[in-house]
């Protein structure tokens, strides 16, 4: 294990060094990749050395998600004590089901999400877990929404046409846990927006009255906390206006993306209300910037986590009470310790230092939007309190502009499409990054433009 270690050490600090030298890598074309890279499995394995030389073209080639030119995805950037936090993970190698496995790492996960549940004023009757992923955050609180309907469907299955409701700007992980859940994508009301992105209330108000008119069963309202094109908040408190008026509707605020301002003093109100909600979610590995994955979801009644999830097994529940045997109230069976990293950053900057973190980020956002409304070569399409800014440049075709820019390794950079316009999503969720780096960004851009004019398609 020593020689590994050392492997290790070497690998990421050859990682560093290329990342501080290139912060973007060249993509290896995707129908290229296995004559560039030996990936191929054989029945007999490699020495060391060409094992060492294998292993350190891989993480040479590999996007680099942690530098300064990284803005293309709902996370970004490395920190130092998540990653401490996760290195320690792997080693200790424990699963999350029972506390005789886990030991003092069952305790971590259960101080996180009490101190979690406590900050949204979820009660004292409010319990948690760590999904592996915001996908299945969602999941898990759509099944129990569809148990809390109906405690029978998880022996009898869904007989009736169960109705979800979420806005038309959410995630598309409605729609796959839809079809997993075995309600059906054609059971899904899209609710439309406003110019933001936010969620109607009166056009979620008048689809229920239509659909319970017509004999379905409303059950599952999703509100948004951050849409994952423009950011955009729903309006908890309004919706919950509405939803707290028909018997067993669930709310559930998928804060996947953007939940985290939950630690800022200054950002908190873009979820005022999610204390009346029947569940929420948020990914730590986005704005918190802990290692992927780091997702947490909470439930204001425990009860629905141990209805929904838990399954006697004698072979694995020998020892201790059930509140510290957290396969109880979990999707899975084996499940990785995803709490440790978050524990570890935590612990180390304090509440006031992931405060910090959020509110860096929407710093950022406010630098390139003004840099961008005071250009006239662009076009501003987001607002005020989001970290995804959206933008076009001298009417470039925004998937022309951001292909290319990954295809010549300049940077990374998406771009998403709302109410048929498509543009560049730069997103600020970084909190290492700072002022000089937006702008580097923009300079970046605008002399690859310059140099690329007569290659780059306008609109």
């Amino acid at each position: 294990m020593q020689a590994e270690l050392k492997l290790f050490q070497k690998l990421s600090e050859k990682l560093l060094y290329h990342e501080k030298q290139e912060g973007v890598v060249k993509p290896i074309d995707a129908d290229r990749l296995l004559d560039v890279l030996d990936l191929e499995l054989n029945s007999q394995g490699l020495d060391r050395e060409p094992l060492e030389s294998l292993l350190e073209e891989v993480v040479l080639s590999t996007p680099r998600t942690s530098t300064k030119l990284f803005f293309n995805q709902l996370f970004g950037g490395r920190n130092p004590k998540g990653t401490l936090g996760e290195l320690l993970a792997v080693m200790l190698n424990t699963s999350m089901y029972t506390y005789k496995v886990g030991g003092p790492q069952v305790g971590i996960e259960k101080v996180i999400i009490n101190k979690v549940c406590e900050m949204l004023n979820f009660g004292k009757n409010a319990d948690g877990t760590f999904p592996p992923g915001g996908s299945m955050s969602n999941f898990m609180a759509m099944l129990m929404a569809r148990d809390a309907y109906n405690r029978d469907i998880k022996f009898e299955g869904v007989s009736d046409k169960m109705i979800i409701y979420t806005s038309q700007a959410s995630h598309y992980s409605i729609t796959k846990n839809a079809m997993f859940g075995g309600i059906g994508i054609e059971q899904i009301r899209k609710i439309e927006t406003d110019t933001h992105g936010k969620m109607h209330p009166e056009a979620l108000e008048e689809q229920i009255e239509r659909d319970i008119k017509m004999g379905l069963k409303p059950f599952f309202v999703n509100a948004t906390a951050g849409t994952t094109v423009l950011g955009a908040f729903d309006d908890i408190n309004a919706i919950h206006e509405i939803t707290k008026n028909y018997k067993n509707l669930w709310l559930h605020v998928d804060g996947a993306y953007c939940g985290s301002v939950m630690f800022s003093d200054t950002y908190k109100h873009l979820i005022e209300g999610v204390e009346k909600a029947d569940s929420f979610c948020f990914n730590a590995h986005k704005m918190l910037n802990i290692p992927l994955s780091c997702s947490i979801l909470i439930t204001k009644e425990k009860y629905n986590l141990k209805h929904s999830f838990a399954c006697e097994a004698d072979y694995l529940y020998q020892t201790d009470d059930d509140d510290y045997n957290l396969g109880k109230t979990s999707l899975q069976c084996g499940r990785r310790n995803d709490a440790l990293k978050f524990w570890t950053l935590w612990k180390s900057i304090g509440t006031t230092g992931l405060e910090k973190m959020v509110d860096q980020q929407f710093k950022l956002a406010e630098t390139a939007r003004d840099y961008i409304q005071n250009h006239p070569d662009y076009e501003l399409y987001s607002y005020e309190d989001s970290i995804s800014v959206c933008f076009n440049y001298k009417n470039i075709d925004p998937r022309d502009l951001c292909n290319s820019l990954y295809e010549d390794g300049k940077l990374m950079v998406g771009y998403g499409e709302f109410q048929g316009k498509t543009f560049v999503r730069l997103v600020a969720i970084n909190s290492n990054n700072q002022v000089e780096d937006i702008m580097n960004f923009f300079k970046i851009m605008e002399a690859y433009v310059e140099d690329k004019v007569l290659e780059l398609v306008t609109t």
